[in-house]
């Protein structure tokens, strides 16, 4: 995977429907997915900021109430990766 994109496998698997979703590929997002968002809190791995921009860039496609009932533990791989993207590349 390339610094663009990041595979999570979750501890806790998303069910929808009949199906579960195991892992999610998270991309990094252009500055449209990240209107409405704050970019201080999305570096401090805000809930609320995580709820709005994970649907964004996951895929599978997530839903906002599927965020919002993610096990904590996926949810805090998933903001380690989003704030992981907004770094520079010079810090990293």
């Amino acid at each position: 995977m390339s610094t663009q994109q990041s595979e999570i496998t979750l501890d806790t698997p998303i069910k929808r429907g009949d199906d579960e979703i195991k892992t999610i590929e998270l991309r990094k997002p252009n500055s449209g997915e990240l209107r409405g968002a704050n970019l201080a809190d999305l570096l401090q791995m805000d809930v609320t900021a995580l709820h709005k921009v994970l649907p964004r860039i996951s895929t599978p496609p997530l839903t906002e109430h599927e965020v919002a009932n993610m096990d904590p533990a996926d949810l805090l791989q998933c903001g380690m990766k989003v704030a992981g993207f907004l770094l520079p590349k010079a810090a990293l």
